[in-house]
């Protein structure tokens, strides 16, 4: 599945219009370093965080993804799978902050309202050099 993002379609009529919205999002934040355009362009202005490291709101989140972003400029995101239900997209995705890293496999789960972003949580878990099972995180 190199290179192609597995797109799985759900319950709901709007799975695939809010599948792409949160690829846009996240293309813009992390590979396109413009979490200004992406929260303006795809963000609810109600918009509620559930990542305990990050604040709430969408200015607030924009300026702490802006910071992130300054430390890690060569950070980039490969989004490997979307999925919709509903009102709700989960992505599963592969962050590195550096080119040579192993990175990081990132789900993010968000709620959207009118066609925007409402609403996120996320887990990370880093990519270990020897996992015990020999499988991908992928």
């Amino acid at each position: 599945m190199d290179n192609e993002v597995a797109l799985v379609t759900g319950a709901g009529d709007m799975s695939e219009t809010h599948k792409q919205t949160v690829q846009d999002f996240l293309n813009l934040v992390f590979n396109d370093k413009d979490p200004a355009t992406a929260f303006a362009r795809h963000v609810h202005p109600d918009y509620v965080q559930h990542n305990p490291h990050a604040p709430d709101g969408a200015a607030a989140s924009a300026s702490f993804l802006g910071g992130f972003l300054a430390r890690f400029p060569e950070l980039r995101l490969e989004i490997k799978r979307v999925f919709a239900d509903g009102d709700h997209v989960i992505t599963h995705g592969h962050m590195r902050l550096t080119p040579e890293s192993r990175g990081s496999a990132i789900m993010d789960i968000v709620r959207l309202r009118d066609g925007l972003i409402a609403e996120h949580w996320d887990v990370a878990q880093e990519v270990p050099e020897s996992p015990a099972n020999g499988n991908t995180m992928f």
